[in-house]
């Protein structure tokens, strides 16, 4: 056995016959007597577990050596954020399904309200979409009848577009860029939409043990 490791040990026992020793001393006083072991797997005995060591946790022990009581490795910030998030989701999760048995009191109660959301949300999207068409048609025609003025005709001796045609050609074209924007969101809105009433559904379903 190496010498530095023979060290280790012998000092390890001494300080364990030590603590032993005291402990109906600590027992009498209310103290505990604390056992671990640090990353060379050495035992050590003391009053507290240094805290480089209480992530590895430890026991209390008494004057024999018996185990009284384990103590747990110190979470890191790490597992304590996890399971604040854990429990946070699972409190959510309840006031989620408690609400969804305080607002309705059958299926076909939820999926009425699906069916009148989601046709609002599809005539929003065609309201949308036809704008969206017409402003398409507009820009067309006032990109055709712009090549005729400078600087689209090439002609020097065509005549410069009017600053009213050329608002309209950035109006029109910033125009079909947020109808196309809110087309997106109202599409997007709707999938999500159809998404939540169906976990509704199944969740209802399930908490009311309907098959």
């Amino acid at each position: 056995m190496p010498v530095k490791h023979l060290s280790l040990v012998v000092c390890a026992l001494l300080l364990a016959a030590t603590a032993l020793a005291q402990s109906s001393t600590h027992s009498a006083t209310g103290r505990k007597l604390y056992k671990w072991v640090d990353d060379q797997g050495v035992t050590h005995y003391g009053d507290h577990i240094p805290p480089e060591y209480a992530a590895q946790g430890g026991q209390v022990i008494n004057g024999a050596g018996v185990e009284l009581e384990h103590v747990d490795p110190q979470k890191t910030p790490e597992q304590l954020a996890r399971e604040d998030q854990m429990r946070l989701d699972a409190e959510q999760s309840a006031l989620r399904d408690k609400n969804l048995l305080n607002t309705y009191v059958s299926v076909q109660e939820i999926e009425h309200l699906r069916d009148q959301r989601i046709t609002l949300l599809a005539d929003q999207i065609k309201v949308t979409s036809a704008f969206l068409e017409q402003d398409d048609a507009k820009l067309k025609r006032l990109r055709n009848m712009s090549q005729r003025f400078r600087p689209y005709n090439p002609d020097p001796k065509a005549p410069p577009m009017t600053d009213q045609m050329a608002d309209d050609l950035v109006r029109l074209d910033n125009d079909i860029h947020t109808q196309e924007e809110n087309l997106r969101e109202k599409r997007s809105e709707e999938a999500t939409m159809s998404k939540q009433f169906a976990n509704d559904i199944a969740r209802f379903k399930e908490l009311k043990g309907i098959h």
